[in-house]
């Protein structure tokens, strides 16, 4: 019976060396059972106040807490580990990357509801959770939904973040039905997670609210530019790839 393991991850940065400080996550069977976790803990790694003006988290919040990996949803996720469950998490990468420098190995299958978001809700300016939990009305059921597990909402705030993630794949799981009615939905998701999103505009820079595609034909350099020196993120890179090898084909 799969297991659907919805996490994220408070943080003392977003550096090589920051770390794990808060646990929220929601574990779900088939059958519909929840386990909520809500859990701080401990690390040597100090928090930056960046992060803390982000997550309100404190150092003496973390006195006497136990370390990550010693979280009873840690302890959780190493049980769960299989190939037959999923963990679900928006932005994957991040997240994972984070509970990978605690010692995890990854068994499960991955969905990132922040690139299924891009794949299948493409009209949305942004994809960001707080931003998706307005757009699509998800913060009219959100009191009801955190009511029956014992949840407080907070934007920015690790367990409050995994409610509105799972009240959103939800939303994913209808909109892939509805686009791809011969597939497994959650096996979709997983396939999306790992396929590359092309960018039509531009975000950000000079070309701002451009498409990529006519950039690439009036000023190819400055795309190869920054294929080259700018830290992006993989569906630009796969987009500017994309457009620097065939560009007549957008």
């Amino acid at each position: 019976m799969a297991h659907y393991i919805l996490f994220d991850t408070e943080t003392t940065g977003s550096r090589d060396e920051d770390r794990v400080i808060q646990f929220g996550a929601m574990i779900i069977d088939q059958k519909g059972k929840i386990e909520a976790f809500d859990e701080l803990c401990s690390t040597d790694v100090g928090i930056k106040i960046e992060a803390m003006e982000v997550h309100n988290i404190t150092p003496d919040m973390l006195e006497g807490q136990v370390s990550a990996t010693q979280t009873n949803f840690y302890k959780r996720l190493e049980e769960l580990n299989t190939n037959e469950n999923y963990i679900v998490a928006h932005n994957i990468s991040f997240d994972m990357g984070m509970i990978e420098k605690e010692g995890f190995v990854n068994n499960y299958k991955k969905l990132d509801t922040l690139r299924c978001a891009k794949h299948l809700f493409s009209e949305l300016p942004y994809h960001r959770l707080q931003y998706l939990r307005y757009a699509l009305d998800l913060y009219k059921t959100e009191k009801a939904e955190a009511a029956k597990h014992g949840i407080t909402i907070k934007a920015h705030d690790a367990i409050g973040d995994v409610l509105v993630m799972k009240l959103f794949l939800s939303k994913l799981v209808a909109k892939c039905r509805e686009i791809y009615p011969d597939y497994n939905p959650m096996e979709k998701l997983v396939e999306l997670t790992s396929t590359p999103v092309y960018v039509k505009k531009f975000r950000f820079g000079k070309y701002k609210g451009k498409e990529v595609a006519e950039v690439a034909k009036e000023d190819s350099g400055y795309l190869n530019w920054m294929r080259t020196n700018m830290d992006l993120d993989e569906d630009l890179k796969y987009t500017l790839d994309k457009v620097l090898g065939t560009t007549n084909d957008y």
